[in-house]
């Protein structure tokens, strides 16, 4: 007998927030204790949790800081932890990346920097590049946020603006050697795009994050402006001194997290297909895309017979034209309903591993073969919500949004479909 679809989708869901849980894929990668001092430092929406794992881990002593999301703290005893806002940035942010600036400097070449660093970090880690502030910080994050550019290049334009970010944050350390874990939420994992690379070299330019503004026609502060056309904003490239002895280590990986889901698939009797761990692109183009997949896997059996489970992965983007309340996974469901036009036997859920779809303490959404139907019958217009970019307040009046609270980890987007 097939088990509830809802049911299977949640639980794939749950097992891949469960493989990327900190206190299982941190403890492998520590290192051995320095001869002089070891300092704990990070940020992102999973550092804490990745903090805690560190401190039941190690044998001696350790002090430290680490920057997450408010409401993804994890209690320590020996390394502070602070709250701050995602994403975009706050003041509770820029003082608490001062004072990790503070904590790594003066230290020496016995001394050992472990740096914890998992998805959010661009936001949480905040020291805006003279002479910008936190607001000219903000409006940037806000316009990147809206312009429909992808996670890399949103990253680029960050690395050049930042006094921590793009390899900044390893010369604050030099000559204390530096190891970073690394908890992925980027498409292909590159060091560099995780939280913008604090501790690696950055091999991209001024002239790069400039065309990035004009690629999308983003609005920037003429004192931003003027960072970029000047070269001021020039990050650190490979090769720097700085980076002599540093070492970078994936944790864990979106990968990792499609894979747990699979075997529970597989366990429930279906054939799984893992169609890419990195795939971008605008989220209602993507959902168009899959239902035309999922259509002729369900009517022709190709490129797979089903019963089956469809598994992906990667980071979608928005570009915001709308007024509603919206998230990229939600958008690209919507989207998907729509051309799969109720079409039997396909189920599908999509959330962030985080548990929050753009600004919402929402991770994301189901939607089965009635949703349109469910929703014309309570007045909804489907078309309308996802014009307005307003799916979360669609599938909320459904009953279908899924919500896990804050999962203190982030290896990006999880997306499944199930085709009966």
């Amino acid at each position: 007998m097939m088990p509830d679809p809802r049911d299977l989708l949640r639980r794939m869901f749950d097992a891949a927030i469960a493989a990327a849980q900190p206190a299982h894929c941190v403890p492998p990668h520590l290192p051995a204790p320095p001869k002089g001092r070891l300092v704990v430092v990070g940020a992102g929406k999973a550092s804490a949790a990745m903090a805690r794992a560190v401190e039941d881990h190690w044998p001696g002593p350790l002090d430290g800081l680490v920057i997450t999301r408010y409401g993804y703290a994890v209690p320590c005893e020996r390394i502070e932890i602070v709250e701050a806002a995602h994403p975009v940035p706050d003041a509770a942010g820029l003082a608490a990346t001062a004072r990790l600036l503070e904590r790594v400097r003066g230290l020496g070449p016995d001394d050992l920097v472990l740096c914890l660093i998992s998805g959010g970090g661009s936001a949480l880690l905040t020291a805006p590049l003279a002479p910008l502030t936190l607001d000219d910080k903000q409006a940037v994050n806000r316009a990147l946020l809206a312009s429909g550019a992808t996670i890399s290049e949103m990253n680029c334009i960050r690395r050049h603006l930042s006094a921590v970010k793009g390899g900044r944050l390893a010369a604050a350390c030099h000559p204390a050697r530096v190891l970073t874990l690394l908890l992925s939420d980027v498409p292909g994992d590159d060091p560099v795009n995780i939280a913008s690379g604090p501790t690696v070299p950055d091999p991209s330019t001024c002239a790069d994050a400039l065309e990035i503004v004009r690629r999308y026609g983003i609005a920037l502060p003429d004192a931003v402006r003027e960072v970029l056309t000047s070269g001021r904003g020039e990050s650190l490239k490979p090769g720097d001194p700085c980076f002599g002895g540093h070492e970078t280590r994936l944790v864990t990986t979106p990968q990792h997290a499609l894979e747990a889901a699979a075997t529970v698939a597989r366990e429930a009797g279906f054939a799984v297909h893992i169609l890419g761990d990195s795939l971008e692109g605008e989220a209602r183009d993507m959902g168009k895309v899959m239902a035309g997949i999922a259509r002729q896997i369900a009517t022709r059996h190709q490129p797979f017979a089903a019963p089956c489970v469809l598994l992906s992965g990667g980071e979608s983007t928005v570009t915001v034209r709308g007024r509603g309340r919206g998230g990229r996974n939600v958008e690209f469901l919507l989207a998907l309903a729509l051309a799969l036009d109720g079409t039997p036997g396909v189920y599908g859920l999509a959330g962030d591993t985080d548990g929050v779809d753009g600004l919402e303490e929402i991770a994301g959404a189901i939607i089965t073969p009635d949703t349109l139907a469910r929703a014309w019958a309570q007045g909804l217009r489907p078309a309308d919500c996802l014009d307005d970019n307003d799916a979360h307040s669609f599938f909320e009046a459904l009953g279908d949004a899924v919500i896990t609270g804050p999962t203190r980890t982030n290896v990006n987007d999880f997306r499944a479909l199930i085709i009966r």
